[in-house]
């Protein structure tokens, strides 16, 4: 049960991330599953790096925090890009 929440909140944090970053038309369902999984493990690195907890569950404050990570990633992505 714990794999497939994982990649329902996946699912659901890389979309709302590529809605934000604009860059859902460029995204299928498999990479926003890839980004909203990555996007949570930064997300808690990050959070972790500063003093908070990470992810803990299927929660708001998950949610917030993956979407943070994700969002970081579609960023670090975008910019490497062009470069």
């Amino acid at each position: 049960m714990g794999i497939i929440l994982w990649i329902i909140f996946g699912a659901l944090v890389g979309w709302i991330a590529s809605i934000i970053m604009k860059t859902d038309a460029e995204q299928g369902a498999i990479l926003n599953i890839v980004v909203g999984i990555v996007g949570a493990v930064i997300g808690g690195w990050l959070m972790s790096f500063f003093g908070g907890s990470g992810i803990s569950g299927f929660n708001l404050y998950s949610f917030l925090v993956a979407l943070l990570g994700a969002v970081v990633l579609i960023f670090i992505v975008k910019v490497l890009r062009r470069a």
